[in-house]
């Protein structure tokens, strides 16, 4: 008998040091879409999610806790400074929205604007900036002790366009609070986007439709292709990526050029499919997101590039710098130089370093060449040829720049484009298959599929969505059993989470 009370102690204290652990932040395992956990909770969340959707106050609140909830398992206590962020532009959106006068509303919107970029400049570039003054004076820099907080690039965003359209009349402010702290800390797109609009989400929240079966399912088979994309194909391929760009010395051209392909696969996989995970859990809780990415690898140019790489970025940046810069409406040159500030801004915006400042001015560059020979490109006729040769253009281009993207340095970055042009040797191709004939095989698949036309993609996800109930568990259990098989011995953090 005592041995029994001994067991049942023994338990009951294993059991409440796991809900204890629930409750605790640990930086070295935060919260992501690819842990188990918070698909156990995410279990949990959407019956009572679904009970409580017809109180729309209560939904909201509901919403809000466990979006916080998720933040804080993601971030730590960080999560308090979303919650006053949030308080401070829905108090400055509503004194907008009452002011009279231009002068006191735009007074306030750069109010905001200038506090919200304080907060991320001091977090994400504090260092940076120091580091390079030290350089200047050349004294002797400490690095600041400042941890990033997970996904403040992207709520920044989201708060400075939700200022900017309550200040241009394009939207109203929230009745209360809690709708705009709903909107801000959304747990779907609040570590790695996509970055929501105002304007855009806030009629959804408003509406307070329910999710459809085809959003149920849909949402569903996208979860489905994210966990494909990222758990299974990124994960796999960044194994050997990796290996390339930690050390590039001691690789031959042919093993360089392979990594650098490889990475370019990687980051798409990476965060498109986290961005599939995101607009699938929110299709679930009857919220659309829009569309992230749109083969973005399929471009012929750098202008149709950045209008399906990371679409909800690209498209904040056209209306909410380049456009203000005064777009195309102030001369040619004035638009090429428009457009070189707008990417020099993302480049930064993807990291406090050099090499991402570079990666921004060289996409800006190509921009404006592009916009340049336009007239005549225009004049080339569309064949099969042409179009390969423009794809291949762009497609090289991009790849490239990936290199200053991913290097851990300049040095590394030029070591990496030096092996693949100098020590380059098209014989250990067959070698080089036969060591990795698995990435090998998966690599050409992907690329493949990348090429598959949208339409194919959609009648793919209709019949998943008008599929039994029995098909759709045999799908998700596949997936699940191929992601085990592949999977490494630790979950690779998204690549975008740092952002």
């Amino acid at each position: 008998m005592q041995s029994m009370f001994e067991n049942l102690i023994q338990n009951s204290e294993l059991v409440l040091h796991n809900l204890c652990d629930m409750f605790k932040y640990d930086p070295e395992a935060p919260m992501l879409f690819s842990s188990g956990l918070f698909w156990i909770l995410f279990l949990i969340f959407i019956p009572i999610y679904a009970a409580l959707k017809k109180s729309r106050m209560q939904m909201i609140v509901f919403v809000v806790l466990f979006s916080l909830y998720f933040y804080y398992k993601s971030s730590g206590f960080f999560f308090l400074m979303l919650i006053g962020t949030s308080l401070i532009d829905w108090l400055v959106s509503k004194a907008i929205f009452k002011a009279n006068g231009k002068a006191a509303k735009k007074s306030l919107m750069w109010f905001s604007i200038l506090l919200s970029l304080s907060i991320l400049g001091y977090f994400k570039y504090a260092n940076f900036f120091l580091w390079n003054w030290n350089q200047i004076v050349e004294g002797n820099f400490q690095p600041l002790d400042i941890i990033l907080p997970v996904g403040i690039s992207f709520y920044t965003f989201q708060s400075i366009s939700y200022v900017v359209d309550v200040y241009k009349g394009k939207i109203n402010p929230t009745r209360t609070w809690l709708e705009y702290l709903f909107f801000l800390s959304f747990f779907p797109a609040l570590v790695a986007g996509p970055i929501v609009r105002a304007d855009y989400f806030l009629p959804q929240l408003e509406k307070n439709e329910g999710a459809t079966k085809t959003d149920i399912y849909g949402g569903l088979w996208l979860i489905i292709i994210g966990i494909v994309k990222k758990a299974l194909i990124a994960d796999y391929i960044s194994q050997f990526n990796d290996l390339i760009f930690n050390d590039p010395s001691l690789y031959t051209g042919v093993q360089t050029l392979m990594g650098v392909l490889g990475y370019t696969m990687q980051i798409y996989c990476d965060f498109s499919g986290y961005s599939d995970m995101a607009i699938g859990l929110a299709l679930i809780m009857g919220f659309k997101l829009g569309i992230n990415f749109d083969s973005p690898y399929q471009s012929r140019n750098l202008t149709e590039f950045w209008r399906r790489w990371h679409i909800s970025l690209s498209s904040w940046l056209r209306d909410y710098v380049y456009i203000p810069l005064g777009g195309n409406r102030k001369g040619t040159i004035r638009t090429y130089v428009n457009n070189f500030l707008t990417m020099l801004i993302g480049g930064l915006w993807h990291g406090a370093a050099w090499k991402f400042v570079f990666w921004g001015a060289m996409h800006g560059v190509g921009l404006a060449v592009h916009k340049a020979s336009k007239p005549v490109l225009n004049k080339i006729p569309d064949n099969f040829v042409t179009i390969f040769i423009f794809w291949l253009i762009t497609f090289i281009y991009v790849s490239l720049l990936w290199v200053f993207f991913r290097a851990a340095s300049f040095e590394d970055s030029i070591m990496i484009i030096r092996n693949i042009f100098v020590d380059f040797n098209w014989n250990q191709f067959p070698q080089f298959f036969e060591a990795r004939k698995v990435w090998c095989i998966m690599m050409i698949a992907l690329t493949v599929f990348h090429f598959i036309p949208q339409r194919w993609a959609d009648i793919c996800q209709e019949a998943f969505i008008k599929s039994p109930w029995i098909l759709k568990l045999l799908v998700f259990l596949g997936v699940v059993q191929l992601v085990i098989e592949f999977m490494s011995e630790e979950v690779a953090p998204f690549i975008y989470f740092q952002f």
